[in-house]
């Protein structure tokens, strides 16, 4: 079921199905910003990523010796979420800890989504509580999906990309689906304006380590619009589309957690970039999509 919010500048739409962020609109031009879903790209369009982010060494980990299986991403964006606060320009959805849940991550928790609509600018928080008795280990990340080329008089290539601070980063390449830290080094393509070409994507996402608070925006200098994700505290951030499919779309990731590396252990608290959050403790996070 979709969930419509709106201000004097923009409207979204929200599923309850992975509290997905389905729809961004400029209410006065009528511009949708979002990748709209389309399987023979890619299905979604700004799906959650938890309690992993990436994928797991042979979808597989162990936790207090007992080993369990869970697909890429995990499972969050799949289920059902539940709308507990509906105002104007702001929605909160919540998913609880079940039996199905417990099948794959055998913690108890309370997730909550919340957006908020501020002028041209959609804030998505990220609210994740443990409620049980010992540590919990969690990762978690935003997946939205931005429509490149935004309008019919451009294509792909027209558009760069711009990370601020303009400043060089540290890059974490894949091998496969795995980070490669072997190969991690710094790059300073993000320095300055990156220009989108789909063979960038050929061995599938960039992802750079961010510090402190940090701006990655979509735009043209054929035009004025634009689309800015910015964030503070994330330590990671994907950018991605399709390889090998010269997709209409770009995806900015802030991430809490990456993929597994191909020597991972394959132990739950030892994973690169997973969070430990203490009984009855509430981890708190928020990224924000700006429109033009």
């Amino acid at each position: 079921m979709r969930h419509r919010i709106e201000n004097e500048w923009i409207e979204a739409e929200i599923e309850t199905k992975g509290a997905e962020l389905k729809s961004l609109r400029n209410k006065e031009t009528n511009r949708e910003y979002m990748w709209q879903g389309d399987p023979v790209y890619w299905g979604r369009t700004a799906p959650v990523l938890f309690p992993i982010v990436g994928k797991l060494k042979e979808d597989k980990y162990q936790l207090n010796g007992k080993e369990y299986e869970m697909t890429q991403h995990g499972f969050g964006r799949d289920k059902e979420f539940e709308l507990i606060e509906q105002q104007d320009d702001r929605l909160v959805f919540q998913l609880t800890s079940d039996s199905q849940t417990k099948e794959h991550y055998p913690y108890d928790f309370r997730l909550r989504i919340r957006y908020t609509l501020r002028q041209n600018a959609i804030e998505v928080g990220y609210e994740v509580q443990n409620v049980n008795n010992e540590d919990m280990y969690f990762s978690i990340g935003g997946h939205p999906g931005f429509q490149v080329p935004m309008t019919k008089e451009t294509a792909f290539e027209d558009y760069v990309v711009s990370v601020n601070p303009k400043e060089e980063r540290e890059r974490i390449p894949l091998n496969g689906p795995y980070a490669d830290i072997e190969k991690v080094r710094i790059d300073d393509s993000v320095s300055e304006e990156l220009k989108l070409k789909h063979s960038l994507f050929d061995q599938d996402a960039l992802i750079y380590r961010m510090e402190g608070q940090n701006e990655v925006t979509i735009h043209s200098h054929q035009h004025e619009h634009f689309v800015r994700v910015s964030f503070s505290g994330f330590p990671y951030v994907g950018i991605w589309t399709p390889p090998a499919k010269k997709a209409p779309f770009l995806c900015i990731e802030p991430w809490h957690g990456l993929a597994d590396t191909v020597e991972a252990s394959g132990e739950l608290s030892q994973k690169m970039g997973i969070r430990s959050l203490e009984p009855g403790s509430t981890f708190q996070t928020s990224y924000q999509i700006e429109v033009g």
